[in-house]
Formats: structure tokens, C-alpha cells, sequence
């Protein structure tokens, strides 16, 4: 599978789209709010001048409503901590996500944003100049030392790639049969082969984000985790993971797809944690809106309403195990 190429969500504005189905990652944005407000007054304390420049980026950004909520969060903290000056202050504000992410429909809200800006703030605040920078974060995607703030929500559990040595070399065979992700029947060296994946990507970020973010610059970071060192765990995301191979094996025994490309698909996903279910159905949107674009591509856009209806099934069956926000 080739991340760079396929991993987006789910694109426009329709009902299993991302940007129809995202909440949940906005409760995180939510959560965060505070955090990101104390690492912007401490850094406006250290290094920015009442006539600079600032550099922000979200990584990962997508598309939807969430996006340009926070970066009018961010403004508005800056705006806030800094407003006798504010209005000095042009504002470079750039959007990353992967090649095939959705930036078209996230710059025809552009001009509505851009508006809200000056009705609120006024004609004298700062200039915002806001540009796409397509391309992997696990890797230099800026010049150095040109950011001051840097933002990352619900995407770093994402890898760079499916993590290799999934399949014995000797036989062809894969070790996860039957799983698309870290199951409780998963053998040691898939456990492994994740973690190590994991940690090399999250280290390169680090590096890379080093090299580019300006001496006394801030960054917060917010992906989900689990607390408990075992990645089979109830609490991890592994329950919806597992509930999608278990829909695909059903399609499997009715003879729509075949075992073998179940076998070859693995996720490129690591350390998630279970997060809000309202129902079934809710479940199953935010699932697709978030990963149809990759299962697509190994199995064929026919299966995927049939696909996402079984897992909605299995959510409803489950619903007991899950955790409502």
C-alpha cells in the first residue's frame, strides 16, 4: 500500500464525508484548547516582536470544519495575548496534509473565513495569509528556524507505511491472517513490526519539526494513545479494527471478496484509543469517512456500503464494550 498515494479521508461535504463526520476529532481540538493557549503566551513572551512575522502550521490538517476552527483559535489566542500589537503581526499560516487530501474543499471556505476574520477582529488586525503545503510530515516539509507554532491533531497515529516484515519471506504467508491491524491472535513479530515503525516515524517528526521551528517556538501534539502497554487492550482503538476485519470476513464466507486479500491488508495505524460511539451507525460513518480511501483501494469501491453496513451491525452488537463521550 502506498500511503503517500492513497491515505486521505473522505472527501467533500456528503454524508460519509470527513467533514460530516468528525466530531470526535473536534473534541479533541476541544480538549486541547487550554493547552494551546498556554504554549501561545508562553511563546509570545520569548520570541516574537510587536512587529514580527509568525509562522504556524497544522499538520495533518484535512478538511472540514475543524480545520479552520482552529487556526481562528489559534489567532484568537494570539490576538488575545498580544492585542495592543496584534495588529502589526502578519500571520503565515500553512495547511499540511498528504498529496491526496481534500484542499479544494477547504479553500472554497476561504473567503467566508477570511471575512468572519475581519467582522470580528477587525480591519486593523494583523494580515492572515493561509497556503496549502502538501506532502508527508515524516519528513522536512519547511525552512529552517521559519515556524513559531506548530499543531498536529488526530494524525499521528498514522504511519508513514504499512510496517514491512508482515509477511514470512519464506512462505509467502502472512502472519496477521485474518486481521487488518494488532489483534489478540496477532503473533510477537507483528507487535513488533508496529512499534518499531512507530517509533522510527514519530523520531524522524521530531527531527524534522526541530530543524524547522524557530528558537523558543512552541508545538502541541495531540493523537491518540492508549495507557496500557498491551495494544490489544479493550481500550485501544483495536476494537474498531478488529470489528472491520471481522466485516470483511463475513464478505469473505458469502464469497464477495476473497481470503487472500484480507490476508495482504494491513493498516498503516498505530496506538489508538477507543473514543466516542453514539451508535452503530454513527461508528460506522466515522470509520469509513476516516478510512474507506485505503480499504478502497485493495478491495474495490463495489463492497463498501455493504462493508460498512456489517461493521454497523457488529458496533450495534458490541455497543456495550464501547465508551460514549
Amino acid at each position: 500500500m502506498e500511503v503517500l498515494q492513497i491515505l486521505h479521508m473522505n472527501q467533500g461535504n456528503g454524508e460519509t464525508s470527513y467533514a460530516q463526520n468528525s466530531t470526535v476529532q473536534g473534541k479533541m481540538l476541544s480538549t486541547a484548547k487550554s493547552i494551546i493557549d498556554e504554549a501561545i503566551q508562553k511563546m509570545l513572551c520569548l520570541t516574537i516582536a510587536p512587529n514580527g512575522s509568525m509562522g504556524i502550521a497544522d499538520l495533518g490538517c484535512s478538511s472540514g470544519p475543524n480545520t479552520l476552527l482552529l487556526i481562528s483559535e489559534i489567532i484568537d489566542a494570539i490576538h488575545a495575548t498580544s492585542s495592543s500589537s496584534s495588529s502589526s503581526i502578519e500571520f503565515r499560516v500553512f495547511l499540511n496534509d498528504l498529496i491526496s487530501n481534500d484542499f479544494n474543499t477547504l479553500f472554497m471556505s476561504l473567503p467566508a473565513f477570511y471575512n468572519q476574520l475581519k467582522e470580528e477582529k477587525g480591519a486593523g488586525f494583523g494580515s492572515v495569509f493561509i497556503s496549502a503545503v502538501p506532502g508527508s510530515f515524516y519528513g522536512r516539509l519547511f525552512p529552517a528556524k521559519s515556524l513559531h507554532f506548530v499543531h498536529s491533531s488526530s494524525s499521528l497515529h498514522w504511519l508513514s507505511q504499512v510496517p514491512p516484515g508482515l509477511d514470512c519471506q519464506a512462505t509467502g504467508r502472512a502472519f496477521n491472517r485474518g486481521k487488518m491491524y494488532i489483534s489478540k491472535t496477532s503473533p510477537q513479530c507483528v507487535l513488533d513490526a508496529y512499534s518499531l515503525q512507530f517509533h522510527k516515524d514519530f523520531l524522524l517528526f521530531l527531527k524534522s519539526r526541530a530543524e524547522e521551528i524557530v528558537g523558543g517556538g512552541r508545538m502541541v501534539l495531540s493523537l491518540l494513545g492508549r495507557s496500557s502497554a498491551d495494544p490489544s487492550t479493550q481500550e485501544s482503538c483495536y476494537v474498531q479494527w478488529e470489528l472491520l476485519a471481522h466485516a470483511l470476513m463475513r464478505m469473505v464466507s458469502e464469497g464477495l471478496i476473497e481470503e487472500e486479500r484480507v490476508d495482504s491488508f494491513n493498516a498503516p495505524f498505530y496506538a489508538p484509543k477507543i473514543t466516542a460511539v453514539v451508535s452503530g451507525q454513527r461508528m460506522a460513518k466515522t470509520i469509513r469517512a476516516v478510512t474507506e480511501s485505503m480499504i478502497e483501494s485493495h478491495f474495490g469501491k463495489d463492497i463498501m456500503d455493504d462493508l460498512f453496513r456489517q461493521y454497523a451491525e457488529l458496533c450495534r452488537a458490541l455497543r456495550g464494550l464501547l465508551i460514549k463521550i
